[in-house]
């Protein structure tokens, strides 16, 4: 993930300062552990300002609002208790070539700063610390304590000292081509290698991207450059330098990142703000959706493991106590038959009642004939009363497998990351999985602040709407409350998969295309995706049921019709029409 260099926060603080100082705060909210939001209101604009001290995502920007739900952190009880009501009346960098901000508070505009809050940007080290004017620090996103950094703790109570100075030579737009050319040749070594140990301020993509713009190999060594090469890396050293001193930023997106020069755009952007906000919610939303897909995907593994095995043993005790009436019927022969038995004996051998056949009892020699036959009733009654016991307690494990089964189907569909909707889709899938008692551990305690996801939309062959639930809460909303009377319902039979509903006007009627179009797709979005045929039911909405205290995505029909499905066919059009 590319990380705020020096760069991109000049163009951030340049536009900030622009727009929005002086503004009053009216409001703090901190997001998630690693990014606080501060409501700022100027005489013409409000909007809220992001500060986010996260390892691999730390930035400052204006951003969309944050979600409504209760923010139970520490430290933005503690900035919302210093900072209500105040008005932000400054915002700059600590020293040339440092990424640490000073925002200044104050009563108003035209008085002294009364609070700061530093702003650290260095990847794992960010960090943000609120002082008062005399910078006795009162609070902060995580302390450094002595242990951790003899060089430089911070903790509350103590005065804020500024990170140790950066001995790297400053870039400046007066450096001669010569100066400049023997620093950065001084020791042959790669182009990328020297640029950055020579001089300080420049990040590992701002130095790619000198050196791209100068048409040259990174892994180049200084001592192969010619002169014209020399010449032309200097232009675009020189212009980086200018468009820093003139702040004649131009954002956007790169095939690799962003960039605020302006060189190799692939999509420009309005803004600074709106370039860090959307690269940084996209980048960070990838990597959550990563991790939460994998736990989700490992625990719903591990629970499936265990109520298989349970299963499993649940049949085992059921197909045993099908011998029941073998133990009864064993027992009813002996005592019809008593006198055959002999003391001793370890089985005895009896003609069936109605087959006439021989049947093998087997004894315990130590008991009488009477003795044996009320053993073989014990078991009977043993068997019976297992078998009224187990299969409840099967159904219930087969259920839950069943809905088990149908959340792993939903979580395997969603592979990739396109968009923030699939976050969203399965931020939803861990909060049922809360809710249905599958999760107990604290990092699951709390929802994350999403809005509500929505379903696939595709149009079949005749122009008909298809809506694709992709979790349960999807599935459970389109078969029972956007379905309507003319629609028809798809599932595939008897596999864990998605709910598809094919939307129909009043009078009209589906081709075979669009039936077999619906069937390929749900196919695809189920747990068959890899087959090459799928039997797929479909019916009347009318006709599909919840059952009572079913689980979410759990519903049964009637009155279906199947179609086989072709996963293959449905991924080949979603490929084609990427």
């Amino acid at each position: 993930m590319q990380q705020v260099d020096y760069t991109t926060l000049r163009a951030i603080v340049g536009e900030l300062s622009k727009n929005w100082l002086p503004a009053r705060i009216e409001q703090v909210y901190q997001r998630d552990r690693y990014t606080i939001s501060l409501a700022l209101r100027t005489l013409s604009q409000r909007g809220w300002l992001s500060i986010s001290w996260h390892p691999q995502g730390a930035r400052v920007c204006i951003s969309p609002p944050p979600p409504r739900t209760r923010d139970t952190f520490t430290f933005s009880d503690q900035l919302r208790h210093q900072l209500g009501s105040l008005a932000l009346i400054s915002l700059q960098a600590i020293a040339d070539w440092e990424r640490v901000l000073d925002f200044q508070f104050a009563q108003r505009p035209d008085e002294p700063p009364i609070m700061h809050l530093y702003v650290e940007i260095m990847g794992k080290y960010s960090n943000v610390i609120l002082t008062d004017g005399d910078n006795q620090i009162i609070t902060l996103a995580h302390q450094v304590t002595d242990t951790q950094s003899s060089i430089r703790p911070l903790l509350t109570g103590k005065l804020y000292e500024l990170p140790p100075a950066l001995t790297n030579t400053s870039p400046t737009l007066e450096e001669s081509f010569a100066s400049w050319q023997k620093r950065v040749s001084l020791v042959p070594s790669s182009l990328t290698s020297q640029l950055k140990q020579s001089y300080r301020g420049l990040s590992p993509t701002l130095v790619s991207s000198i050196i791209e713009a100068a048409n040259l190999d990174p892994t180049q060594s200084t001592a192969t450059l010619s002169l014209s090469d020399w010449e032309r890396l200097f232009k675009y050293w020189q212009l980086w330098l200018e468009i820093l001193a003139n702040s004649r930023f131009q954002p956007g997106f790169t095939s690799t990142g962003y960039t605020v020069l302006g060189w190799n755009i692939t999509q420009p952007t309005a803004n600074v703000q709106c370039l860090i906000d959307s690269y940084y919610t996209d980048q960070l939303n990838q990597q959550t959706f990563t991790q939460l897909r994998h736990q989700l995907l490992q625990k719903l593994s591990s629970l499936l493991k265990k109520l298989r095995l349970k299963r499993d043993t649940f049949s085992d005790r059921l197909q045993q106590s099908d011998n029941a009436d073998i133990y009864r019927q064993q027992a009813d022969l002996l005592m019809a038959y008593l006198y055959q038995w002999q003391p001793g004996m370890k089985y005895i051998s009896l003609n069936d009642f109605e087959t006439g056949q021989p049947v093998k009892i087997s004894l315990n020699p130590e008991k009488n004939g009477v003795q044996n036959a009320q053993s073989l009733y014990k078991q009977h009654q043993k068997l019976k009363r297992a078998r009224d016991a187990v299969t409840p307690l099967l159904q219930e494990v087969n259920s839950e497998i069943q809905y088990l089964e149908q959340v792993e189907a939903s979580i395997n569909q969603l592979d990739l990351y396109l968009s923030g909707e699939d976050l969203n889709t399965l931020l939803e899938i861990r909060s049922e999985l809360i809710k249905e008692q599958y999760f107990t551990d604290k990092q699951y305690r709390s929802d994350n602040n999403t809005s509500d996801s929505q379903p696939l939309r595709y149009l079949s062959p005749s122009g008909f709407e298809l809506l694709i639930g992709r979790n349960n809460r999807q599935n459970d909303q389109l078969t029972f409350r956007t379905a309507g009377d003319y629609d028809l319902w798809f599932h595939t039979q008897e596999i864990p998969g998605s709910h598809v509903l094919l939307r129909l006007n009043p009078g009209s009627v589906p081709d075979t295309a669009d039936l077999q179009f619906a069937a390929d797709l749900a196919g695809y979005y189920s747990r068959a995706r890899e087959s090459d045929q799928v039997p797929v039911v479909y019916t009347q909405p009318k006709f599909v049921y919840k059952p009572k205290g079913a689980k979410p995505g759990i519903a049964i029909y009637k009155h279906e019709r199947i179609l086989w499905g072709s996963p293959q066919t449905a991924r080949s059009y979603l490929i084609s029409n990427h």
